[in-house]
Parts: C-alpha cells; structure tokens; sequence
C-alpha cells in the first residue's frame, strides 16, 4: 500500500495471448470487474514492464507481459436526501415499507451516486433512517436488483435496523416473487437448494459452485400459469442470497425472460420482448412479512404485477 493507492501486479496467462488488454487484465485480476479496469487505464493507472503507461484497453497484450495496476482506495459515499417520488405503503415512526419501481437502484455506489431509494428515503423521513447501515446505505436492511421490481422495507430507528435483521439473519421473513421464465416449467412446485458464490469467470456474476465454496441457497417455487414458450411462477425465498431466484431459475433452465445477465432471449419470444421495449429481468418482489420488531405485530403487504410485467403475461398468454 503507498499512500492512497494499493498495487496489483498481473502476468498475462498464456490463454490470454493476442486479447484485448481490459480483457486479459480481468481475468488475471478477477477481483477488478472489467469495466473498473477500462476506467483504470483510462486515467494512468495501468503502467508496463518498463514503467510507461497502457492506455489502450483495445490494445493487444502478449502472454508473459507484466503490467502493475495501481487502484484508488474508494472514496466513502455519503447519501443526500433528494426529492424523488416513492410509493409507500406502510409507515410508522420505526419502520417504512415502499413499492420500489424497475430501474431505481437501492443505495449510492459506483456508477450510481445518487438518484437511490435511499437519496429518496432520506429526503421523505427528513433524515431520520438508522445510521447502522452506514453513511451510504442508512436503514438498508436487504436489498433487491436494480431492475427488479417489488416491496422492500428500511428502518427509521436502530431498534427497527437490529431486529429487521435478526429476522433476516434467521431466514423468518416471509419473501413471495412473481416471475415470468423461459419455457413451459413441468413441475407443480419444487425446491432449489445449491451453493452460491461469485463466478470465477465474471465478477459481476453469480454462480452455483460446489461446496465448501460458496453460501447455501434455497429457492422455492411454483407453477401458476403456463405462456405461450414461458411460465409465470411463484418463489419463495427461505434464503437471500445476491441474485438468487435469478441464477436458481437460470440453474434449472429456466432464466427469467427479459434477463440481461443470466438469460438469453428465446427466438420465439423476441419480436413479443421487442413489440413490448422489455427490457429487464421479468421479477416482481410481490409480497413481504415480518414481525414487527417494535410492537410486535405480525406485518404483511403485497403488490400487484407492476404494469410492463402485466403487459408482457398478456402477450405471452394462450
């Protein structure tokens, strides 16, 4: 480590030989996502053997070529309140339930430094979110993707953050998603149970690995309607892990239409996802319950299929 910078040093592999140089410093450097090295390059911070500096990420690299890789310690994020409209519905002094739409991310991060739920949240609650989750993620107990759609709760208190998360750490939160597949599924219901880990090979990916590797998983689901070339299905989840339903699903042949990451569009579906402009993972987080963990109620809410999802089950309707 020197000052704010920490070094990486890479050897091109021999598989790698005549690559882009993004390319082949990604899989050397697995832990630096490709599109963070294009950036590192991009501004002098990939240099050769002989000290001068790579700035092409299109430039071909050579098996055995050494490069160093100098990455910025990540400057901590601190969330602004910002007056975007939300969907609410339930809120008290402890906790608040919303209704997040497609394409709003959660909290600040690389790429996204504001225009969150959480930039939205701070601005409705006046600032009052629990501080636990940190400075960029205040009352962030759990998360969905970014083009997912659904009910997510958040903590206003710490007693709220600390509880919510006691029920998430035992897996006793009640999580239904509704989704759209590729395929007819065959089974009534069924459950997927692997181990989860990042991808070797992309790490902006999951993977279902083999154990010890990995964290354990376990989806539940079932057939509700059958599409023309799809199913809409039901999951419920016993455990959250980072895009679970959709690797799971994706495991079993199954992906979610729509999927940019871990689905390809089926020839038959195409021209429907074009007509429609859908564009996302066809995921909906439908219902949620928990126990209140202030007054101990017993909380449930659900939400319909948001609009582009009810559009597309009619189009794929027989």
């Amino acid at each position: 480590m020197a000052g704010d910078l920490s070094t990486l040093e890479a050897c091109i592999a021999a598989e790698a030989d005549g690559w882009r140089l993004d390319r082949a410093l990604a899989a050397a450097l697995p832990q630096l996502s490709r599109e963070r090295l294009k950036k590192l390059i991009a501004a002098g911070h990939v240099r050769n053997a002989d000290g001068s500096h790579a700035r092409d990420p299109k430039s071909a690299v050579q098996k055995g070529q050494n490069f160093t890789v100098s990455v910025p310690e990540p400057e901590p994020a601190k969330a602004v309140p910002q007056d975007i409209p939300l969907d609410i519905v339930f809120e008290d002094e402890h906790l608040i339930v919303v209704d997040k739409p497609a394409g709003l991310v959660v909290h600040p991060a690389a790429g996204n430094a504001d225009g969150t739920l959480v930039n939205a949240l701070l601005h409705h609650c006046a600032g009052r979110l629990s501080g636990i989750g940190g400075v960029a993620r205040p009352g962030i107990v759990h998360r969905i993707d970014k083009d997912t759609s659904g009910l997510m709760v958040a903590a206003k208190t710490d007693k709220a953050y600390e509880g919510l998360a006691k029920q998430f750490a035992a897996h006793s939160i009640d999580r239904v998603y509704k989704a759209i597949v590729y395929n007819l599924v065959n089974k009534s219901e069924d459950k997927i149970e692997t181990n989860l880990a990042r991808s070797p090979q992309n790490r902006q990916k999951m993977a279902v690995v083999e154990p010890p590797r990995g964290k354990h998983a376990i989806t539940h689901y079932k057939r509700i309607q059958a599409l023309n070339n799809a199913t809409l299905i039901e999951c419920r989840l016993e455990t959250g892990r980072t895009h679970q339903i959709r690797v799971h699903m994706a495991h079993i042949g199954h992906s979610l239409v729509g999927d940019p990451v871990y689905g390809r569009p089926k020839p038959a579906l195409k021209d429907v996802l074009k007509r429609l402009d859908f564009n996302r993972q066809a995921l909906h987080a439908a219902r949620i319950g928990f126990i209140h963990p202030v007054t101990s109620n017993a909380l449930a809410f659900d939400s319909e299929l948001p609009v582009d999802i009810q559009e597309l089950f009619r189009a794929l309707y027989v």
